[in-house]
């Protein structure tokens, strides 16, 4: 069993670390699947191991100049309280409803990985690696109903992260690029530390009402951290375009197995 979690928080954190989401959609099924952990344990622990190593890749960012931290704080702090909704919401939610949701979001991750038309050239640019000049907020825009969406697709993806175990990187990222019309690089930096703040919450309301194996957790998280470091180091080395269409693929196949497996 070791081994088989050293194999899976190594994966985990490779996809952490390459495209700065993920990370909950490969530990989840790997904690059900590979390591035969109960669903609501599992949703529940891989949100504490997706904290930490969030966590850890986020100061990393942020040490770099990489993490926007206005916008962090207002989608974070959102976040946080649709994220200790979901979680409460989550503890007595069926656990077929859970794990069917689970399978639709990973669904959803695939399609925006696998889509090749951008909303604009300047995202394309963005999605592709490249830094590419940031998309301006519209200056007739309102700086506080700017903030004011933010704060509610905080609420939402808070919500989700509670319900179904996910950060939800894979949501922030775009948002961030297309809302805030910040940098690739700096929405990843930013979302790693969204994601940490919405896990953290998550996990915590988890604690107490479904039993965690500490041993198993400390051990894939280890793994994980290590994986996301190498993948951040090993993420220049690839098209980012050929990683999220291979990502994409492999998720249609989990969530297949999932609805057959244990919704269907």
């Amino acid at each position: 069993m070791l081994l088989i979690a050293i194999f899976a928080g190594a994966t985990t954190g490779l996809v952490l670390g390459l495209l700065g989401s993920g990370g909950s959609i490969i530990a989840v099924p790997a904690l059900l699947y590979l390591l035969h952990v109960e669903p609501k344990q599992a949703i529940a622990m891989s949100l504490g191991i997706v904290a930490i190593t969030a966590t850890i890749s986020a100061w990393d960012n942020w040490r770099r100049g990489n993490v926007d931290v206005r916008v962090a704080a207002v989608f974070g702090t959102f976040g946080v309280a649709g994220t200790f909704g979901g979680t409460r919401l989550g503890v007595h939610t069926p656990v077929v409803l859970q794990l069917g949701l689970f399978a639709m979001v990973m669904l959803a991750a695939a399609w925006r990985m696998l889509k090749t038309k951008k909303p604009a050239a300047v995202l394309t640019a963005q999605l592709a690696g490249t830094d590419g000049p940031a998309i301006p907020v519209a200056e007739s825009e309102n700086l506080k109903a700017h903030m004011a969406r933010i704060a509610l697709l905080g609420i939402g993806v808070g919500g989700l992260t509670g319900l179904v175990g996910v950060g939800g990187g894979f949501l922030v990222v775009p948002v961030l690029v297309l809302l805030s019309g910040i940098p690739m690089k700096v929405a990843i930096g930013t979302s790693l530390a969204i994601v940490a703040a919405n896990s953290s919450t998550g996990f915590a309301g988890y604690v107490g009402a479904v039993p965690i194996d500490w041993g198993l957790m400390a051990s894939f998280t280890t793994v994980t951290v290590v994986g996301s470091f190498a993948g951040t180091r090993l993420a220049h080395r690839f098209s980012q375009g050929a990683l999220k269409r291979s990502f994409g693929i492999f998720l249609i196949f989990v969530a297949t197995y999932i609805l057959l497996k244990s919704v269907i």
